[in-house]
């Protein structure tokens, strides 16, 4: 599997692109920019390397992940996916959000609907969608062979915030458990910040153990 971070938009948001090395089908998790410049140097990287965009996968609705849906989608004629239950940040009312708290670009409504226990399936790759609400009501993270793409659930060191409106403690406290259940040797791509493992987490993270 082929994985390039780029690091964009003004909360620095992890956006992927994963690849399967022999097919060159790829997908693009979180395209979180606004600049046209970070823009580009994601578009270099793929055309550079002759992958073929099949899907835009949203592990949440924030417009910090899903800002730059609009033009990887114009361009590439690419279909949005998202989980059901953070759908309706996307579309019109996502686009009021996120000028709300200072984002000058949103989403167009998602062309598919992802639920639990689904695949995503990009060339010879496979990524089982688990939901891991918390964060928001409809976060996944994104399970390969031996790789998670965690969203905004699970950070080195840390977790996503709760305190926010669709925030949940309990939803947390629930995802976390599911992903600590993944082998230790998973390695770990966030939504922000730098890539861990789940064993690592599990010695050093405190949020997979405190009692809130």
């Amino acid at each position: 599997m082929i994985i390039q971070k780029f690091t964009v938009g003004k909360l620095f948001t992890n956006c992927y692109i994963v690849a399967c090395p022999e097919t060159k089908e790829a997908i693009i998790i979180d395209p979180g920019f606004e600049k046209i410049s970070e823009a580009e140097k994601i578009f270099q990287f793929i055309e550079e390397n002759s992958l073929k965009l099949k899907f835009i996968v949203n592990t949440h609705g924030h417009p910090d992940h899903i800002c730059g849906n609009g033009v990887v989608k114009r361009k590439f004629q690419t279909p949005i996916l998202i989980h059901e239950k953070d759908a309706f940040m996307l579309g019109r009312l996502g686009k009021v959000v996120a000028k709300f708290i200072g984002f000058n670009y949103s989403s167009p409504s998602a062309d598919a609907l992802l639920k639990d226990g689904e695949f995503v399936r990009f060339g010879k790759t496979t990524l089982k969608v688990m939901h891991t609400p918390g964060h928001s009501p409809g976060s996944i993270s994104l399970i390969g062979e031996s790789e998670v793409f965690t969203g905004d659930t699970l950070f080195a060191g840390s977790i996503g915030r709760t305190d926010i409106p669709q925030g949940s403690v309990s939803d947390m406290k629930k995802s976390l458990r599911k992903l600590a259940n993944l082998p230790d040797n998973f390695r770990v791509y966030p939504g922000h910040g730098p890539t861990t493992t789940i064993g690592e987490e599990k010695q050093s993270n405190p949020f997979l153990y405190m009692d809130w």
